[in-house]
């Protein structure tokens, strides 16, 4: 009899423990980073404070800031970031959260200093810093990513238009308003027209990493074309995905054209096939996605309304909105508001 058997399981088994120690150290490193970057955050808004005070009570001038950071950098030529740009910087975060309530106090606390700056530098409100920093947070975003987010407008496209969803989706998952979008901007597609759902179909695969930032970092990707079969048919879904925090499959079905509610019956259909044939028992009821490129609202309220399934319909745009239209918008409702 082989001893080899032997000696591979042996392997293994010291391969499992090894790994058990690796993730130690990872997950040890990642919190050690962690407490660093919060530390650095305060030690940022301590100086800001100290700055602020000083200028507030005309102890300081300007030019004393500069003076501070020649200071340092000849006297502690190892503490590096500490320019006069970087000091003024660090004064404005201050100011710019000091009045803010303490949850968001935290948070910004846990996100890196140039994330930080990019919100602060990029936005106008509160609502919109806070928007931006629970991405960051819970998204992990890069500064990359984020600063991505911000040119797409995520924030007054949430703001503005409630994704539209059938009255079983909202039952099934309550929180998934705050999961899907009424609109998805795919500008990394190009500014081109698709003629065939194919096509934009394979494009979206070679910037899946793209599209899955826009949808959110949660839906994991399954396959394209994915095979139904039923019967002695064979039918294909676009595009399949898992969503981690809602525990269930999502079928995203593109339309190269506006919506029509026949689009409907194609999907259901589909997530029936899903729940009987794919869904594993301790999953929630499979939700369908219509990606369309133009839609009626009061038509797919229409269509909704009566939907025995958790399904949804969004337009898609393949260039980037206009922010100061979104925000011209923004302003009207709020002031539409506040005469009502």
């Amino acid at each position: 009899m082989s001893d080899k058997p032997i000696i591979k399981k042996a392997e293994q088994g010291l391969k499992n423990q090894f790994e058990a120690v690796v993730t130690l150290i990872q997950r040890t490193r990642c919190e050690v980073m962690r407490v660093a970057n919060t530390a650095l955050i305060d030690l940022y808004w301590q100086i800001g404070n100290y700055i602020s005070q000083k200028i507030a009570a005309a102890e300081w001038g300007d030019s004393v800031v500069q003076q501070l950071a020649d200071y340092i950098a000849n006297n502690y030529p190892e503490n590096k970031g500490f320019s006069d740009k970087n000091l003024w910087r660090m004064k404005q975060f201050y100011e710019t959260y000091r009045n803010a309530d303490e949850k968001l106090s935290t948070l910004l606390r846990e996100i890196s200093w140039s994330n930080n700056l990019t919100i602060m530098s990029r936005t106008k409100s509160e609502s919109e810093r806070k928007f931006y920093i629970e991405k960051c947070i819970g998204e992990r975003l890069s500064f990359r990513e984020l600063n991505r987010l911000i040119d797409t407008a995520m924030y007054e496209r949430s703001v503005l238009a409630e994704p539209k969803l059938s009255t079983v989706l909202r039952q099934i998952a309550p929180n998934a308003e705050k999961v899907f979008r009424d609109q998805y901007v795919m500008e990394f597609l190009g500014n081109k027209e698709y003629r065939y759902e194919n096509d934009m179909k394979v494009a979206l695969i070679d910037q899946m990493k793209q599209f899955i930032l826009e949808l959110g970092k949660d839906f994991i990707f399954i396959n394209q074309e994915y095979r139904l079969q039923v019967g002695n048919s064979d039918f294909r879904i676009d595009l399949l995905f898992y969503h981690r925090e809602l525990q269930c499959l999502v079928a995203f079905e593109l339309k190269m054209e506006k919506f029509k509610p026949e689009h409907l019956g194609q999907l259901n259909f589909y997530l029936e096939a899903l729940d009987r044939d794919v869904k594993k028992p301790k999953e929630n009821p499979s939700i369908g996605i219509l990606l369309c490129k133009d839609k009626d609202d009061e038509v797919v309220e229409y269509a909704l309304s009566r939907s025995l399934s958790p399904t949804m319909v969004a337009e898609y745009k393949l260039c980037l909105p206009d922010k100061k239209l979104l925000q011209k918008k923004m302003r009207e409702i709020c002031e539409e508001s506040m005469d009502d």
